[in-house]
């Protein structure tokens, strides 16, 4: 099998997620006997391949997916899309319901998400297959604390935040939440996807935050600003669920998370959970992380154990079986 992955075109611009995971598909299925071509504008070649899987549904991807579908290639979708009934009016609502109609099947990142995504959009829940996220084995390999501490001259003890620096991540929140824990540096490291929000979040935390920039994902350091924090917070507006924090849990560390989206579905009893549009949801939830039991990491690892790559995309080579053969 063959499969053509795509995606927005400037995706890559500030990677985030669901460029991980589309990175993860590529390199983890061929075991399983796909082959993956990254989609060339320059030398198409739709008609080398058996299928198209198209990620995300960002505005104007509705296009794309048509032509796709008009060529009479099967298409797959990976929404990695959290829209409630509340929520609604805040996206181009008929544009997305046409995108994924054109799918002839749905990837979502969690089971929630697709019994949520069916319901609000008014589309049928047999054409979603939840196929979960994953971390990559190196994860659960702990490193030495002192390489990121030492690396970046940072010594105090601290709340770990990752992920692009925007709104919908809500870091700004996050700041004036760490008000309350003034013997606790705030560390953010990710893309700034929104330059002027990155730097109101910079100059309200003041000497509290330390903003680092991007760190390749496959980092030692990374993984040793994972074992170096005291928590990792991700206080998102929504997260379905949110890589960063699945190598957290991977890695050992307790985890501080948003309410909104899929995170439950994942971590259950491994994390505290907050209400993001609350401050002070976010100090109670970083209090009772901080209180937590730090001796659960076998618990923790075991939950972790269920999400490795290797095994999340067996459900995806199903899923392109399906698509296929639905034609």
């Amino acid at each position: 099998m063959k499969v053509m992955f795509a995606t927005y075109p400037v995706a890559f611009h500030t990677p985030g997620g669901g460029e991980i995971q589309l990175f993860a598909y590529e390199r983890y299925l061929p075991s399983l006997g796909v082959e993956v071509v990254r989609f060339n504008p320059w030398e198409p070649n739709f008609y080398d391949c058996d299928l198209v899987h198209f990620f995300s549904c960002v505005g104007g991807s509705v296009h794309f997916c048509n032509f796709v579908k008009k060529l009479g290639i099967p298409l797959v979708i990976s929404s990695s899309l959290w829209i409630t009934e509340e929520t609604l009016a805040n996206y181009p609502a008929p544009e997305i319901i046409a995108q994924l109609g054109l799918a002839d099947r749905i990837v979502t990142n969690s089971d929630i998400e697709s019994d949520t995504l069916s319901r609000v959009l008014g589309l049928n829940k047999a054409r979603f297959s939840t196929v979960y996220n994953g971390i990559d084995e190196y994860f659960f390999k702990r490193e030495d604390p002192s390489l990121f501490r030492n690396h970046e001259n940072i010594q105090a003890r601290f709340v770990l935040n990752v992920g692009n620096v925007e709104p919908r991540k809500n870091q700004l929140t996050l700041v004036r939440a760490m008000k309350s824990f003034p013997n606790f540096k705030l560390v953010l490291i990710g893309h700034s996807r929104d330059p002027a929000y990155t730097e109101v979040c910079i100059n309200e935390g003041g000497d509290q935050v330390i903003y680092l920039g991007p760190y390749r994902h496959d980092s030692e350091l990374l993984r040793s600003a994972y074992s170096a924090c005291e928590l990792f917070c991700l206080p998102s507006t929504l997260e379905t669920p949110g890589l960063a924090a699945l190598e957290a849990l991977a890695v050992g560390c307790p985890l501080c998370i948003t309410q909104i989206g899929a995170t439950r579905e994942y971590f259950g009893g491994f994390a505290e959970y907050l209400d993001p549009a609350d401050v002070s949801s976010i100090v109670s939830a970083l209090q009772a992380t901080l209180r937590r039991n730090h001796e659960s990491r076998a618990g923790a690892l075991a939950c972790a154990q269920n999400f490795l790559w290797g095994e999340v995309v067996k459900k995806l080579v199903a899923v392109y079986q399906d698509a296929l053969r639905r034609e």
